[in-house]
C-alpha cells in the first residue's frame, strides 16, 4: 500500500525519531513494505519514515535503476566520513520542485540493523553514500533546505517559506 508523503512545512519532518526495536512488530514490517511501495510509486531514490508521518529511525533506499536492490535500514547512523566533499544537486519528495547543490562527504561508513536485527556495516563512496546521508538527515530532522546555498530550481518557493518564518 502506498502512503501519503508529508510535505514541508509539516512538523513531523523536524521531530526527533525513536529507535526501531527488535524483533520487528507486524506494524513495523507493514510500514517497511508500505514505504518500499511508496518510494517506488513516487519514483524516488530514498524515503525516511518521517516523510510518511512516522517518527522512527527507518529508511529505505531505492537505487534499483542503478542495479542496487531496494533495501531498508533500521537505526542507521554514520560512523565515519571522508574529508573530501562533493557538491551534487539534490531534491526531496517532501519538498517538491525545489533543487539545489548540497555539499556532503563523498564517502561514509554506516552502521545499521537489517530486518532480522543484525548489525550491518558498510562503506560507500557512490550513490548509496549520497542517498543514505540524505535519508539519515531526515531521521535527524534535517532537510536539504538546511544546506542549499544556491538553488537550481524552486528558489521562489523557498524564499516564500523563509518570509513566512517557516524555516529558520
Amino acid at each position: 500500500m502506498t502512503l501519503p508523503i508529508k510535505i514541508f512545512p509539516d512538523q513531523v519532518l523536524r521531530r526527533p525519531t525513536e529507535p526501531v526495536n527488535f524483533p520487528l512488530t507486524k506494524d513495523m514490517l507493514k510500514l517497511t513494505q508500505d514505504m518500499m511501495d511508496t518510494v517506488r510509486k513516487a519514483d524516488g531514490i530514498g524515503l525516511a519514515a518521517p516523510q510518511v508521518g512516522r517518527s522512527v529511525k527507518l529508511v529505505v533506499i531505492n537505487l534499483e535503476k542503478s542495479g542496487v536492490p531496494l533495501f531498508a535500514l533500521y537505526n542507521p547512523r554514520i560512523v565515519a566520513k571522508s574529508l573530501k566533499k562533493v557538491n551534487i544537486e539534490e531534491g526531496c519528495l517532501s519538498i517538491p520542485h525545489v533543487f539545489g547543490l548540497v555539499k556532503r562527504p563523498k564517502k561514509v561508513t554506516v552502521v545499521a540493523q537489517n530486518m532480522k536485527g543484525e548489525e550491518i556495516k558498510f562503506t560507500d563512496d557512490g550513490w548509496v553514500s549520497r542517498v543514505v546521508q540524505h535519508e539519515i538527515d531526515h531521521i535527524n530532522g534535517k532537510l536539504i533546505i538546511d544546506y542549499i546555498k544556491n538553488y537550481s530550481q524552486g528558489q521562489e518557493i523557498v524564499d516564500g517559506w523563509k518570509k513566512d518564518k517557516l524555516i529558520g
